[in-house]
């Protein structure tokens, strides 16, 4: 369960989320529930409420007599949506980037073989359409209306791969997608090559051409990682 910034508990997490996940708060720091109420100016039940989504998270435990104490690194739930925004909103963004780029690496690429073999012909339009608005938003500064289209052509792939496991990495991807854009890693424009290939790439999965679509995908994930390189070394 992740709340964004809706509500008070919400305000909280805002604050405390980002703070945990950029280490001013190290593993084994215990925060006492009270203390946070009178910091927040919040009630103690809206503390409460803030402290359940943090360990949903795995950031946090809390123990009775103790506190609540925050978990090392390797615990946190590193695939929620909520946990990558923060992470790339600290200074271990490249870090952050570079993991999940790495994971698309190795995912992406099957989901899309799968894509071309298991699509619907309603995916395959609404990839066509996807890949179409990238193009039409590809050039002059129009980083917002690229994202939008650009997501919903990485969800596609992946639900259409028809395995539920990577379709729910939709959200995850979304996240990279986002934070490269809103974190200025990117450049003004996209480059035109990986335009091309998400074309492509909509066509080969139109096409059911399975190995077409797993080797352009591999592409378009070895781009991203080279634009790493220079934007976010």
């Amino acid at each position: 369960m992740t709340t964004g910034g809706r509500g008070l508990h919400g305000h909280v997490l805002d604050t405390l989320g980002p703070s945990i996940t950029a280490g001013e708060y190290p593993p084994g720091s215990v925060l006492r529930t009270d203390e946070l109420a009178q910091r927040f100016e919040v009630s103690r039940s809206v503390m409460r409420e803030a402290v359940r989504v943090l360990e949903s998270m795995h950031l946090v435990e809390s123990r009775r007599r103790v506190g609540v104490t925050v978990r090392p690194k390797h615990e946190w739930n590193v695939y929620d949506p909520q946990v990558i925004r923060w992470r790339l909103a600290g200074a271990d963004r490249p870090h952050q980037l570079r993991s999940l780029t790495v994971l698309r690496s190795a995912i992406e690429p099957v989901a899309a073989g799968l894509a071309a073999r298991n699509a619907t012909s309603e995916q395959c339009a609404e990839l066509t359409d996807c890949a179409l608005g990238m193009v039409a938003t590809s050039r002059g500064h129009q980083l917002e209306g690229y994202l939008f289209h650009d997501v919903a052509f990485h969800r596609v792939i992946l639900t259409a791969s028809g395995n539920e496991m990577f379709a729910r990495l939709g959200d995850v991807v979304a996240e990279v997608l986002s934070g490269r854009t809103h974190h200025d890693v990117m450049f003004e424009d996209p480059d035109p090559a990986a335009v091309t290939l998400h074309v492509r790439l909509a066509e080969a999965v139109r096409a059911r051409d399975a190995r077409a679509a797993e080797e352009l995908t591999r592409e378009i994930t070895v781009g991203a990682l080279q634009e790493l390189d220079i934007l976010a070394p």
